[in-house]
């Protein structure tokens, strides 16, 4: 049996609520809707690039946002000393160009681990919380609005890609 991508279920932010929950449901719909565009794909059309000469794929988006979880939340928020995942320094672009032998399903797996430790790491965190990255200053609260903002930019691109993979849309 060849394996597909999950099916995936999407709520939609609450109209009316604290920050907090407003910022944590809309980064929620964002992460959900990238594996939506993933769902019910295999692991080859995960792989499959848009157009030359460029190395976007969906898989590629996927463990790219993951490198931005661990990141973002984990890495420069909490200071944890952490590895990424998928790029170095020698490899800065390992996310999106090292897919040909990267097991989709591990990947996926991937993310979802990186979003439940990302969630954790700052839950116990106010929005002020203030660290610096590369010597400038940064607030929990921008990095779940920039966090917002990566996966709405990339859900556009997974748009395009599910399209030119089986002709899907959606919102």
């Amino acid at each position: 049996m060849t394996w597909t991508a999950p099916e995936i279920t999407r709520t939609k932010p609450p109209l009316v609520a604290d920050e907090r929950t407003m910022l944590q449901t809309w980064l929620d719909l964002h992460r959900r809707t990238l594996l939506w565009k993933c769902a019910g794909l295999e692991a080859e059309q995960l792989k499959r690039r848009c157009v030359a000469p460029s190395t976007l794929s969906l898989l590629g988006l996927v463990r790219h946002l993951a490198e931005c979880e661990r990141g973002w939340f984990r890495i420069a928020t909490c200071g944890e000393p952490l590895d990424y995942l998928y790029c170095s320094e020698d490899n800065p672009n390992g996310d999106f160009d090292d897919i040909a032998n990267a097991d989709a399903a591990a990947d996926l797996a991937t993310l979802h681990a990186e979003i439940k430790l990302a969630d954790a790491a700052v839950a116990d965190l106010p929005l002020d919380h203030v660290f610096a990255h590369r010597s400038t200053e940064y607030s929990l609260r921008w990095v779940y609005v920039h966090m917002i903002e990566e996966y709405a930019r990339h859900n556009g691109h997974a748009d395009f890609l599910r399209e030119r993979i089986d002709g899907a849309t959606g919102d």
